[in-house]
Protein backbone atom coordinates (compact mmCIF):
# COMPACT_ATOMS: atom_id res chain seq x y z
CA UNK A 1 0.00 0.00 0.00
CA UNK A 2 1.26 3.59 -0.46
CA UNK A 3 1.37 4.56 3.21
CA UNK A 4 3.81 1.75 3.32
CA UNK A 5 6.18 2.92 0.40
CA UNK A 6 9.76 4.34 1.29
CA UNK A 7 12.19 5.91 -0.66
CA UNK A 8 15.54 3.18 -1.52
CA UNK A 9 17.75 6.10 -0.66
CA UNK A 10 15.82 7.25 2.49
CA UNK A 11 15.85 3.19 4.28
CA UNK A 12 19.08 3.02 3.69
CA UNK A 13 21.90 5.61 3.20
CA UNK A 14 25.30 3.80 1.74
CA UNK A 15 28.52 4.10 3.85
CA UNK A 16 30.55 5.73 0.82
CA UNK A 17 27.71 9.02 1.39
CA UNK A 18 28.06 9.01 5.02
CA UNK A 19 31.70 9.10 4.83
CA UNK A 20 31.75 11.12 2.03
CA UNK A 21 29.40 13.54 4.11
CA UNK A 22 31.60 13.00 7.28
CA UNK A 23 34.58 14.10 5.21
CA UNK A 24 33.36 17.33 4.03
CA UNK A 25 32.20 18.43 7.82
CA UNK A 26 35.70 17.82 9.17
CA UNK A 27 37.50 20.17 5.78
CA UNK A 28 34.34 22.53 6.41
CA UNK A 29 35.24 22.95 10.19
CA UNK A 30 39.35 22.84 9.44
CA UNK A 31 38.84 26.43 7.29
CA UNK A 32 37.42 27.87 10.48
CA UNK A 33 41.12 27.56 12.27
CA UNK A 34 43.10 27.71 8.93
CA UNK A 35 41.87 30.95 7.99
CA UNK A 36 42.26 32.10 12.05
CA UNK A 37 45.78 30.65 11.91
CA UNK A 38 46.91 32.66 8.26
CA UNK A 39 44.38 35.31 9.20
CA UNK A 40 47.46 37.17 10.60
CA UNK A 41 49.60 37.46 7.81
CA UNK A 42 47.42 37.46 4.96
CA UNK A 43 44.20 40.34 4.86
CA UNK A 44 41.00 39.30 4.34
CA UNK A 45 40.28 40.21 0.96
CA UNK A 46 43.56 38.67 -0.47
CA UNK A 47 42.83 35.39 1.30
CA UNK A 48 39.61 35.48 0.02
CA UNK A 49 41.10 35.78 -3.89
CA UNK A 50 43.54 33.35 -2.78
CA UNK A 51 41.52 30.59 -1.71
CA UNK A 52 38.96 30.68 -4.58
CA UNK A 53 41.31 31.27 -7.47
CA UNK A 54 42.98 27.78 -6.35
CA UNK A 55 39.90 26.07 -5.42
CA UNK A 56 38.21 27.34 -9.40
CA UNK A 57 41.25 26.19 -10.98
CA UNK A 58 40.61 23.06 -9.39
CA UNK A 59 37.17 22.47 -10.09
CA UNK A 60 37.25 23.97 -13.63
CA UNK A 61 39.48 21.05 -14.37
CA UNK A 62 37.49 18.43 -13.24
CA UNK A 63 34.61 20.39 -15.55
CA UNK A 64 36.93 20.22 -18.12
CA UNK A 65 37.75 16.09 -17.54
CA UNK A 66 34.02 15.78 -17.15
CA UNK A 67 33.46 17.24 -20.18
CA UNK A 68 30.33 18.85 -18.78
CA UNK A 69 30.69 22.31 -20.73
CA UNK A 70 29.20 25.57 -19.72
CA UNK A 71 25.92 25.83 -18.35
CA UNK A 72 22.83 26.66 -19.54
CA UNK A 73 21.82 30.20 -20.12
CA UNK A 74 19.09 30.20 -17.95
CA UNK A 75 21.43 29.09 -15.29
CA UNK A 76 24.16 32.06 -15.09
CA UNK A 77 21.60 34.53 -13.12
CA UNK A 78 22.32 32.48 -10.11
CA UNK A 79 25.01 31.15 -10.70
CA UNK A 80 26.50 35.03 -10.60
CA UNK A 81 24.27 35.69 -7.66
CA UNK A 82 25.51 32.77 -5.89
CA UNK A 83 29.44 33.77 -6.92
CA UNK A 84 29.26 37.43 -5.55
CA UNK A 85 27.13 36.85 -2.64
CA UNK A 86 28.38 33.39 -0.87
CA UNK A 87 31.91 32.71 -2.26
CA UNK A 88 32.41 36.81 -2.80
CA UNK A 89 31.08 38.53 0.32
CA UNK A 90 30.83 35.44 2.53
CA UNK A 91 34.41 34.62 2.52
CA UNK A 92 35.96 38.24 2.59
CA UNK A 93 33.42 38.78 5.91
CA UNK A 94 34.07 35.64 7.12
CA UNK A 95 38.38 36.30 7.41
CA UNK A 96 37.49 39.90 8.27
CA UNK A 97 35.30 38.10 11.70
CA UNK A 98 37.48 36.28 12.26
CA UNK A 99 40.57 38.95 13.26
CA UNK A 100 38.60 39.67 15.86
CA UNK A 101 36.66 36.39 17.27
CA UNK A 102 38.00 32.63 17.72
CA UNK A 103 37.74 30.29 15.27
CA UNK A 104 35.06 27.92 17.43
CA UNK A 105 32.57 31.39 18.15
CA UNK A 106 32.87 32.22 14.00
CA UNK A 107 31.59 28.51 13.31
CA UNK A 108 29.03 28.68 15.65
CA UNK A 109 27.82 31.93 14.55
CA UNK A 110 28.10 31.38 10.95
CA UNK A 111 25.70 28.51 11.78
CA UNK A 112 22.64 30.85 11.69
CA UNK A 113 22.86 31.00 7.49
CA UNK A 114 19.78 28.48 7.17
CA UNK A 115 17.58 30.61 9.55
CA UNK A 116 18.62 33.70 7.24
CA UNK A 117 17.82 31.41 4.48
CA UNK A 118 14.05 31.01 5.23
CA UNK A 119 14.06 34.35 6.59
CA UNK A 120 15.21 35.73 3.04
CA UNK A 121 12.75 32.75 1.00
CA UNK A 122 9.78 33.86 3.28
CA UNK A 123 10.57 37.39 1.66
CA UNK A 124 11.07 36.74 -2.21
CA UNK A 125 10.02 33.41 -2.65
CA UNK A 126 7.27 33.98 -0.59
CA UNK A 127 7.14 31.01 1.34
CA UNK A 128 5.75 32.28 4.43
CA UNK A 129 6.65 32.91 8.00
CA UNK A 130 5.43 29.93 9.36
CA UNK A 131 5.53 30.30 13.66
CA UNK A 132 8.65 27.76 13.77
CA UNK A 133 10.69 29.84 11.83
CA UNK A 134 9.66 33.38 14.17
CA UNK A 135 10.20 31.66 17.15
CA UNK A 136 13.39 30.23 16.10
CA UNK A 137 14.76 33.68 14.64
CA UNK A 138 13.85 35.28 18.16
CA UNK A 139 15.81 32.31 20.10
CA UNK A 140 18.65 33.07 17.14
CA UNK A 141 18.75 36.82 18.00
CA UNK A 142 19.04 36.14 21.92
CA UNK A 143 21.84 33.94 21.36
CA UNK A 144 23.93 36.32 19.03
CA UNK A 145 23.02 38.91 21.30
CA UNK A 146 25.31 36.99 23.62
CA UNK A 147 28.03 36.13 21.47
CA UNK A 148 28.28 39.71 20.94
CA UNK A 149 28.23 40.52 24.63
CA UNK A 150 30.72 37.79 25.38
CA UNK A 151 34.73 39.32 25.97
CA UNK A 152 37.83 37.03 25.94
CA UNK A 153 38.28 33.30 24.90
CA UNK A 154 40.08 34.83 21.89
CA UNK A 155 39.72 38.06 21.75
CA UNK A 156 35.84 38.06 20.83
CA UNK A 157 34.40 41.44 20.29
CA UNK A 158 31.34 42.70 19.04
CA UNK A 159 32.63 43.84 15.82
CA UNK A 160 33.81 39.92 14.96
CA UNK A 161 30.13 38.53 15.76
CA UNK A 162 28.49 41.29 13.18
CA UNK A 163 31.12 40.09 10.65
CA UNK A 164 30.57 36.55 11.09
CA UNK A 165 26.58 37.51 10.98
CA UNK A 166 27.07 39.54 7.59
CA UNK A 167 28.87 36.47 6.23
CA UNK A 168 25.95 34.13 6.80
CA UNK A 169 23.46 36.81 5.25
CA UNK A 170 25.94 36.32 2.70
CA UNK A 171 25.36 32.66 2.68
CA UNK A 172 22.23 32.71 2.80
CA UNK A 173 21.20 35.21 -0.17
CA UNK A 174 23.73 32.68 -2.45
CA UNK A 175 21.45 30.33 -1.54
CA UNK A 176 18.27 32.36 -2.80
CA UNK A 177 20.35 32.34 -5.88
CA UNK A 178 21.77 29.12 -6.10
CA UNK A 179 18.20 27.45 -5.33
CA UNK A 180 16.97 27.92 -9.48
CA UNK A 181 20.47 27.91 -10.64
CA UNK A 182 20.13 23.70 -10.05
CA UNK A 183 16.99 23.58 -11.16
CA UNK A 184 19.28 24.25 -14.82
CA UNK A 185 22.68 22.74 -14.04
CA UNK A 186 24.68 20.22 -12.09
CA UNK A 187 25.63 20.84 -9.06
CA UNK A 188 29.40 20.81 -10.26
CA UNK A 189 28.67 23.26 -12.77
CA UNK A 190 27.13 25.36 -10.33
CA UNK A 191 29.68 25.26 -8.19
CA UNK A 192 32.55 25.42 -10.18
CA UNK A 193 31.50 28.84 -12.61
CA UNK A 194 30.04 29.96 -9.14
CA UNK A 195 33.52 30.35 -7.51
CA UNK A 196 35.20 31.94 -10.42
CA UNK A 197 32.33 34.73 -10.23
CA UNK A 198 33.49 35.02 -6.80
CA UNK A 199 36.94 34.86 -8.25
CA UNK A 200 36.57 37.79 -10.30
CA UNK A 201 34.27 39.47 -7.48
CA UNK A 202 37.50 39.91 -5.41
CA UNK A 203 39.95 40.74 -8.29
CA UNK A 204 40.03 44.71 -6.88
CA UNK A 205 42.44 42.85 -4.05
CA UNK A 206 44.62 41.25 -6.59
CA UNK A 207 47.68 43.96 -5.38
CA UNK A 208 46.78 42.91 -2.31
CA UNK A 209 47.28 39.59 -2.62
CA UNK A 210 50.53 39.76 -4.00
CA UNK A 211 51.89 41.68 -1.54
CA UNK A 212 50.79 39.82 1.49
CA UNK A 213 51.64 36.37 -0.14
CA UNK A 214 55.37 37.77 -1.46
CA UNK A 215 55.79 38.99 2.51
CA UNK A 216 54.27 35.78 3.60
CA UNK A 217 56.22 32.17 5.17
CA UNK A 218 55.74 29.26 3.45
CA UNK A 219 53.22 28.21 5.58
CA UNK A 220 50.73 30.64 4.54
CA UNK A 221 51.00 29.74 1.01
CA UNK A 222 50.38 26.55 2.16
CA UNK A 223 47.20 27.26 4.03
CA UNK A 224 45.51 29.37 1.18
CA UNK A 225 46.64 26.38 -1.16
CA UNK A 226 44.93 23.85 1.57
CA UNK A 227 42.06 26.03 1.75
CA UNK A 228 41.11 26.26 -2.23
CA UNK A 229 41.86 22.58 -2.84
CA UNK A 230 40.36 20.68 -0.01
CA UNK A 231 37.69 22.81 2.06
CA UNK A 232 36.19 24.67 -1.33
CA UNK A 233 36.97 22.36 -4.07
CA UNK A 234 36.72 18.90 -2.17
CA UNK A 235 34.38 19.10 0.22
CA UNK A 236 32.24 20.70 -2.60
CA UNK A 237 32.80 17.48 -4.45
CA UNK A 238 32.21 14.88 -1.55
CA UNK A 239 28.88 17.28 -0.72
CA UNK A 240 27.51 16.82 -3.74
CA UNK A 241 28.38 12.71 -3.62
CA UNK A 242 26.37 12.46 -0.39
CA UNK A 243 23.85 14.65 -1.51
CA UNK A 244 23.02 12.29 -4.17
CA UNK A 245 22.92 9.24 -2.02
CA UNK A 246 20.95 10.60 0.95
CA UNK A 247 17.92 12.54 2.05
CA UNK A 248 18.65 16.08 1.94
CA UNK A 249 17.44 16.40 5.39
CA UNK A 250 19.43 14.49 6.68
CA UNK A 251 22.55 15.58 5.44
CA UNK A 252 21.76 18.96 6.69
CA UNK A 253 21.53 17.69 9.92
CA UNK A 254 24.70 16.65 9.81
CA UNK A 255 26.30 20.12 9.45
CA UNK A 256 25.20 20.66 13.26
CA UNK A 257 28.42 18.81 14.30
CA UNK A 258 31.18 21.55 12.53
CA UNK A 259 31.04 24.02 14.87
CA UNK A 260 31.81 20.99 17.88
CA UNK A 261 34.58 19.70 15.32
CA UNK A 262 36.18 23.50 14.88
CA UNK A 263 36.44 23.66 18.58
CA UNK A 264 37.80 20.74 18.92
CA UNK A 265 40.42 21.15 16.32
CA UNK A 266 41.07 24.92 17.19
CA UNK A 267 41.66 23.92 21.13
CA UNK A 268 45.06 22.03 20.33
CA UNK A 269 46.47 24.24 17.04
CA UNK A 270 45.16 27.61 17.89
CA UNK A 271 45.19 27.36 21.67
CA UNK A 272 41.95 29.06 21.83
CA UNK A 273 38.53 27.76 23.16
CA UNK A 274 35.37 30.01 23.19
CA UNK A 275 34.03 31.91 26.14
CA UNK A 276 31.38 30.20 28.42
CA UNK A 277 28.87 33.27 26.88
CA UNK A 278 30.26 32.68 23.38
CA UNK A 279 29.14 28.64 23.61
CA UNK A 280 25.73 29.20 24.88
CA UNK A 281 25.06 32.29 22.91
CA UNK A 282 26.33 29.81 19.58
CA UNK A 283 24.46 27.27 20.82
CA UNK A 284 21.22 29.40 20.79
CA UNK A 285 21.99 30.65 17.74
CA UNK A 286 22.07 26.91 16.31
CA UNK A 287 18.96 25.84 18.44
CA UNK A 288 17.27 28.43 16.61
CA UNK A 289 18.16 26.64 13.82
CA UNK A 290 16.20 23.45 15.00
CA UNK A 291 13.25 25.44 15.80
CA UNK A 292 12.69 27.43 12.88
CA UNK A 293 13.10 23.65 10.92
CA UNK A 294 10.23 22.11 12.88
CA UNK A 295 7.38 21.19 10.19
CA UNK A 296 3.85 21.82 11.98
CA UNK A 297 1.74 18.79 12.98
CA UNK A 298 -1.41 18.76 9.57
CA UNK A 299 -4.33 16.50 10.46
CA UNK A 300 -3.97 13.20 8.47
CA UNK A 301 -5.32 13.26 5.27
CA UNK A 302 -7.67 10.08 2.90
CA UNK A 303 -3.78 8.92 1.86
CA UNK A 304 -0.70 9.36 4.08
CA UNK A 305 2.06 10.02 1.33
CA UNK A 306 5.57 11.20 2.78
CA UNK A 307 5.94 14.46 3.43
CA UNK A 308 8.24 16.67 0.94
CA UNK A 309 11.64 17.73 1.86
CA UNK A 310 11.62 21.37 3.31
CA UNK A 311 12.68 23.92 0.43
CA UNK A 312 16.29 24.32 2.40
CA UNK A 313 16.61 21.64 4.48
CA UNK A 314 19.40 21.01 2.85
CA UNK A 315 21.07 24.23 3.47
CA UNK A 316 23.24 23.65 6.11
CA UNK A 317 24.35 24.91 9.71
CA UNK A 318 27.59 26.42 8.56
CA UNK A 319 28.66 28.84 5.78
CA UNK A 320 31.11 26.49 4.57
CA UNK A 321 27.96 24.49 3.21
CA UNK A 322 28.56 25.82 0.18
CA UNK A 323 28.06 25.32 -3.20
CA UNK A 324 27.05 21.91 -3.05
CA UNK A 325 23.65 22.56 -2.24
CA UNK A 326 21.04 21.28 -4.04
CA UNK A 327 16.91 21.88 -3.97
CA UNK A 328 15.65 18.77 -2.47
CA UNK A 329 12.58 18.63 -4.74
CA UNK A 330 14.53 19.01 -7.81
CA UNK A 331 16.47 16.07 -9.75
CA UNK A 332 19.85 14.75 -7.70
CA UNK A 333 22.62 15.54 -10.37
CA UNK A 334 25.55 15.19 -7.90
CA UNK A 335 28.41 13.88 -9.69
CA UNK A 336 30.24 10.88 -8.47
Amino acid sequence: MAQHETSPVAAKTPATALAAALLTMVLWASAFVAIRHIGESVRPGSLALGRLLVGALALLAVVTIRREGLPPRAAWPGIAGMGVFWFGLYMVALNWGERHTDAGTAALLVGAGPLLVALLAGFLLHEGFPRPLLVGLAVAFVGAALAGASSGGGDTALTGVLLCLAAAAGHAVGVIFQKPALSHASPLQVTAYASTIGAIACLPFAGQLVTDLGDASAGSWAGVVYLGLLPTALAFWTWSYALAHMPAGRLGAVTYIVPAITVLLAWPTLGEFPSSLALAGGALCLLGVGVSRRTPRTAPGPTASPAPEPAFAESGAVGEVRGATADASGPARAQD
